[in-house]
């Protein structure tokens, strides 16, 4: 029965286990990060966290600054899949209000995840090599968000107020306005007013007149 169940698991390809090393690198770096800070991180920290060598590192980043990066864009492609997963004609339209709704008042609600993009943003303001690698990761980011602005106001059958990328950028401005203010003055800004305050600021622009 051992033998069997032994049989039954499925062994890891190299490129899996490859992934699966990368992947646990990113999640180590991710909680120290958030905790100390990028430069108070050291690349054999991250390893260590991840249980594993610092050759492991560099077998799959070139540096810290490019693991970083390969970060920020695990989390920005996880976002636009949730945003893709609503551009379905099939989906009705106050469906899609709603799960936009939902998707934007808990957007950057772990706090690791935001740390991470301000940090990225910090750096970015010091660093001129970094922050080309970073804008053109936020005007994907941005370009994504209006896609779904246009995709949803086309659906809606009315004009967006503004020009979708504009607003796509309010959008962002204000999530992390909003949750830096939150974790910088907790007292003042509970996590659900935070919720509460990107609910309103949806609301107000998704309340599109319906076809």
């Amino acid at each position: 029965m051992c033998y069997a169940k032994h049989m039954n698991r499925k062994r890891l390809t190299r490129e899996d286990s490859k992934d699966q090393t990368k992947q646990r690198l990113l999640d180590a770096a991710q909680k120290l990060v958030a905790k100390k800070g990028l430069d108070a991180t050291s690349v054999e920290d991250i390893a260590a966290a991840a249980g594993y060598t610092r050759g492991a590192f560099y077998s799959n980043f070139d540096s810290k600054h490019d693991l970083f990066i390969d970060l920020l864009r695990r989390d920005h492609e996880k976002v636009g899949t949730q945003f893709n997963a609503l551009l379905r004609d099939d989906i009705p339209i106050e469906e899609i209000r709603v799960r936009t709704r939902v998707l934007y008042s808990t957007y950057c609600s772990t706090s690791d995840n935001f740390m991470s993009w301000t940090e990225a943003r910090m750096l970015g303001s010091r660093d001129a090599k970094f922050r080309t690698k970073l804008n053109a990761l936020l005007v994907e980011k941005r370009d994504q968000i209006a896609q779904f602005i246009e995709y949803f106001y086309r659906r809606a059958g009315s004009p967006p107020p503004v020009a979708p990328p504009l607003m796509a950028l309010g959008f962002m401005s204000l999530i992390e306005g909003v949750k830096l203010f939150e974790l910088s003055s907790p007292a003042d800004m509970t996590t659900q007013a935070a919720q509460s305050i990107l609910a309103l600021f949806m609301d107000s622009v998704i309340n599109a007149p319906p076809p």
